[in-house]
Order: structure tokens, then sequence, then C-alpha cells
């Protein structure tokens, strides 16, 4: 599914509070995305219903130097239970700009809202292997096995 085009707005309190949560882990590169934040505005969302969102860096902002587009922090998403429910991924262009804020969820119903930053455990660590973004033709998710 093509990510749908919404007029380009700037990122509401929950976007940002989860973005600045996940871009306070240390890497290279995190502090020239955390620059880029009051720049960032959403263009599009995976679908209709979508807490994923495609973003933009708007002006001139220092440009990160990642190796790869995904930014290199694990962020679990448990619900209020402590069950793990998905996880968050911010991707990049090119490794240089904010690009997407991917709410990749496990459960059977498709989420209606991002989670509180209460419910993130973001740590930075190597990635166990290659993502990619917008693979599932029928939105985000996929269901564990």
């Amino acid at each position: 599914m093509s990510p749908l085009p919404v007029e380009p707005r700037p990122l509401d309190a929950a976007e940002r509070a989860l973005l600045e949560r996940i871009l306070s882990a240390e890497f290279v590169g995190a502090s020239e995305l955390r620059s880029q934040l009051d720049h960032t505005e959403v263009t599009a969302v995976w679908g209709p219903g979508s807490v994923s969102a495609d973003l933009r860096v708007q002006g001139p902002c220092q440009h990160a130097a990642l190796p790869t587009p995904l930014v290199p922090v694990d962020v679990e998403v448990h619900d209020p239970s402590g069950a793990y429910i998905g996880e968050l991924l911010i991707w990049t262009d090119e490794g240089a700009t904010l690009a997407a804020l991917e709410f990749a969820w496990i459960t059977d119903e498709m989420p209606t809202s991002l989670p509180p930053v209460v419910d993130v455990r973001p740590s930075s660590r190597p990635r166990s292997g290659p993502r990619s973004k917008h693979a599932p033709p029928d939105g985000e998710h996929q269901q564990a096995a």
C-alpha cells in the first residue's frame, strides 16, 4: 500500500515526544537528528487510520551520517500490563534526515494511536538484521508466528 499524502503539518505532541525519547539514545548522528525536530513535518500516513507517518525536514539542517536508513535504536513497545506489542522504528532519508516514524505492531488490531512515551523502551545497540520500510503490503504490521 502506498502512503496517503496529507496536508503537511508539524509533528503533534505524541510524535514529538516519541521521537525525542528515541533520539535521546546515544549513537552516531543522534544529535544531528535531534536538531532536525523543530523543522520536521508529517507529509503522509501509511494507510487509512495508520499512526505510522512519512516525515520531511524543511529548510537547512544538520545532516546525520548514519550508515543505513534505519536509526540504530531498538524501541520495544509494551502495553500497560507489560506485554510486548510491537516496536517503533525511525527511518532516515539516506541516513541524513528524518524520513518516517513507524509503529510495527504484532497485535490483532491496528493501533489507533501512538504509544505513550512511558510504554516504550529504547536501547541503542546494533540491530539483528535489516528491516524494510513500507514492506508489508497490507499496512505496517506483521503477525508473530
